[in-house]
């Protein structure tokens, strides 16, 4: 897999720094997509069934719906960086992420299915990232509403970092 270096501040907007802070700057970020997902699916399979569908207050999303979520987020943030490596001059809009988890019917989903399209999505990802050119790398994207500019290069570690932010906010809230 190609080496992509991590992002720096100005290529993505301020709060995806709560995702960047997650990932090494080793420029193995593909590889790391990779091994989270099979960290990731071993840590999730590891919880008891009745945890998956568990709320730790009414109005938040169950892990089930993260995991659709990040699978969700994925899709949509390897799009933008398609459309930016292409250099798209249509600005991109947001989307509404609660609408998305409510919409997905996450919890009547088995886990088996969850993963099959988490693994999907997630190999899709590594392959476009792997096989783009290295001139889009640095090519900038525009956005409207929660969405502002950003490099391909930051969308790769935008997927990686918010993978890892949910699994941690899974540890942290849920267990």
């Amino acid at each position: 897999m190609r080496i992509i270096h991590k992002a720096k501040k100005g290529d993505y907007p301020e709060y995806a720094e709560i995702y960047m802070k997650w990932l090494p700057n080793d420029g193995l970020i593909l590889r790391h997509l990779k091994d989270n997902f099979e960290e990731n699916k071993k840590f999730i399979y590891s919880l008891p069934e009745h945890v998956l569908c568990h709320r730790y207050q009414p109005d938040k999303w169950s892990i089930k719906e993260i995991l659709v979520h990040i699978v969700d987020d994925e899709r949509i943030f390897s799009y933008r960086a398609l459309r930016f490596a292409r250099n798209e001059k249509n600005n991109l809009i947001g989307f509404d992420q609660d609408s998305y988890a409510i919409y997905s019917e996450a919890d009547s989903r088995s886990l088996d299915s969850i993963f099959e399209e988490y693994e999907a999505v997630r190999n899709s990802t590594i392959t476009l990232f792997n096989n783009l050119p290295e001139s889009s790398l640095d090519r900038m994207g525009h956005g409207t509403g929660t969405f502002n500019d950003a490099t391909v290069r930051a969308l790769v570690y935008h997927i990686a970092g918010h993978e890892q932010h949910h699994i941690n906010f899974i540890k942290q809230y849920y267990l």
